[in-house]
């Protein structure tokens, strides 16, 4: 079965679940992923502890982690962008496949939006601010348009916090501004680098939702297809070459 980091936060980790199985080509139960989440909202948060001093969550993740290994999981995902600042300790003894979002959305990126396109980012002031995307990015021959602080401020970051309170409608037609902004800065792509940010935006016109990339649906295929590779005969036997 496939371990999954969740719990940041709670409706994001639902999505994902529910993005795994929609993901997923099976005639019956039995046809569709195991998944063994770990959905704990008592993880420290991730903004706080990046950008204002706040406790670490890496003990947090790296218990649920572990628990995750010592339950049988054969594959790992986090479903957090802003967590993904921690991913490589988190790969530390661990000899799983651990697909980064960061990496898997980034690789949708220049496959839907091609060599050279400039992206737009919806995330958190902590996920931008460790430029984790933007190395990412630039390793693609993909262009980040910079955020503006007022629509961050403005619009992403309430729409954020609506969406972990439960209120995905409301949040739609504030991501819906930041996009358009970042559209008229010139983004022809836009990247949901926030768990929440899907949710919101199934509430924003059609024509908004065209232009964006969602990193919670890339790491429910990244997922699907992982399952798929640990399902090989070279897998079960034990062998990798």
């Amino acid at each position: 079965m496939i371990g999954v980091l969740g719990g940041m936060g709670p409706l994001a980790t639902v999505d994902f679940f529910a993005k795994v199985v929609a993901a997923t080509s099976a005639q019956d139960d039995a046809g569709h992923v195991p998944l063994l989440i770990h959905s704990d909202p008592r993880i420290p948060g991730r903004p706080a502890a990046l950008l204002q001093g706040g406790p670490s969550p890496l003990p947090a993740l790296l218990a649920a982690r572990d628990r995750l290994m010592a339950a049988g999981a054969q594959g790992l995902v986090m479903a957090c962008n802003t967590a993904h600042y921690w991913h490589a300790d988190l790969r530390k003894g661990c000899d799983l496949p651990f697909p980064s979002i960061v990496d898997v959305t980034c690789d949708a990126a220049l496959l839907r939006f091609g060599v050279g396109a400039r992206i737009g980012l919806v995330a958190t002031r902590a996920t931008l601010a460790t430029g984790l995307f933007n190395t990412a990015l630039q390793s693609r021959g993909l262009t980040w348009v910079a955020t503006r602080q007022t629509a961050l401020d403005d619009w992403v970051l309430p729409a954020i916090a609506l969406v972990k309170a439960g209120k995905t409608a409301q949040a739609g037609p504030l991501l819906a501004q930041a996009i358009a902004q970042m559209q008229a800065d010139g983004a022809s792509g836009i990247i949901l680098a926030c768990t929440e940010a899907p949710m919101a935006l199934a509430h924003a016109p059609h024509s908004v939702q065209a232009l964006c990339l969602d990193s919670t649906q890339a790491l429910a295929q990244a997922t699907v297809a992982m399952w798929q590779q640990l399902q090989t005969p070279s897998h079960q036997d034990g062998t990798h070459g």
